[in-house]
């Protein structure tokens, strides 16, 4: 059940049967090809998707140089996709979020919980995510995520965010997807290379889904996910819990790689005093002694003053 206890949860929450009405879940249940004859209308669809070659044994990541990946990305027809998956395509093939409103006009229609909307103050991002056995590694989102399995079994192994040091991110700026993924294979981690993948395995929450089984993801929980069978699909509701106009604090991190990183210990520390008072710890008696209107940056940020603010970093960063 979603309530705005669930939506305020810290920790993730397994939800089953939540989507089981769903006619895409009810179709599953009954074939794969019942499933993919339900979203048949969508066939001239073009749709951007992954494919791996077998070597790759259903796992997204990196090629051996790390200058790219092991997949190519290529735009295709989403009927086209559909008939690679119920011939058994031996590639790994992953149709990552697309969204159901500009791809699929009329599917959410039936495959939605409007009380979301509500719930979180602001419309959801619902999207599709479809292919076959596919694993992509631990990374971490910014929204909060309600996920729901519509076809296939999938794993989901969730680590919480201090896990951080544990888990061996890769590149910041070179990432599959356009967020930091950890380095170590879930199905074989490699305990000599990454010792301390041990104490994040310890902490490792596993969730194995169903056709209809949803499970609620916090905002920043790493999450590594694998498709279990040949045919898997998922509609996933992303929301944030910030007013529209706030940025990703991505931005923050690697503006701060690129101005606090490499300054001398002394003065690193300083900064990270600044930023305690200004931020991690600000609150009502960091401004109290400025002026109300003269607050600016330091008072409550809206839409316009973000808007300011913006074009402020962007004019200072194209010097």
């Amino acid at each position: 059940m979603l309530d705005a206890a669930l939506l305020q949860s810290t920790e993730p929450v397994l939800l089953r049967g939540l989507a089981a009405d769903w006619p895409l879940v009810q179709a599953a249940k009954r074939s794969d090809a019942d499933f993919c004859a339900q979203l048949r209308p969508y066939a001239d669809t073009r749709v951007g998707l992954w494919r791996a070659p077998p070597a790759a044994q259903g796992r997204f990541f990196y090629n051996e140089a790390f200058n790219g990946f092991n997949f190519q990305r290529e735009l295709a027809r989403f009927g086209g996709l559909l008939d690679e998956l119920l011939a058994g395509s031996p590639d790994a093939l992953y149709l990552g979020s697309t969204e159901l409103d500009g791809s699929f006009p009329g599917l959410r229609a039936q495959h939605d919980f409007p009380q979301l909307a509500t719930l979180s103050g602001r419309d959801p991002l619902v999207s599709l995510w479809l292919g076959n056995r596919a694993r992509v590694a631990p990374h971490f989102d910014v929204p909060d995520n309600v996920a729901c399995v519509v076809a296939g079994r999938r794993r989901f192994t969730l680590f919480p965010p201090e896990q951080l040091p544990n888990l061996y991110i890769g590149p910041l700026d070179l990432t599959p997807a356009g967020m930091p993924i950890s380095l170590v294979d879930l199905s074989a981690p490699d305990l000599q290379r990454f010792p301390r993948f041990a104490q994040a395995l310890a902490q490792a929450r596993v969730f194995e889904l169903e056709p209809g089984d949803a499970l609620f993801i916090p905002s920043q929980w790493w999450h590594g996910v694998e498709s279990l069978s040949p045919i898997n699909a998922l509609v996933n509701f992303w929301w944030r819990q910030s007013p529209e106009f706030m940025d990703t604090p991505l931005h923050a991190l690697m503006l701060a790689l690129l101005t606090l990183r490499d300054l001398p210990p002394v003065q690193r520390q300083v900064w990270q005093q600044v930023f305690d008072h200004y931020v991690f710890a600000a609150d009502e008696a960091t401004a109290a002694h400025i002026p109300p209107a003269a607050r600016g940056v330091l008072g409550p940020l809206n839409d316009p003053l973000a808007r300011s603010l913006r074009a402020y970093l962007l004019n200072r960063l194209n010097r």
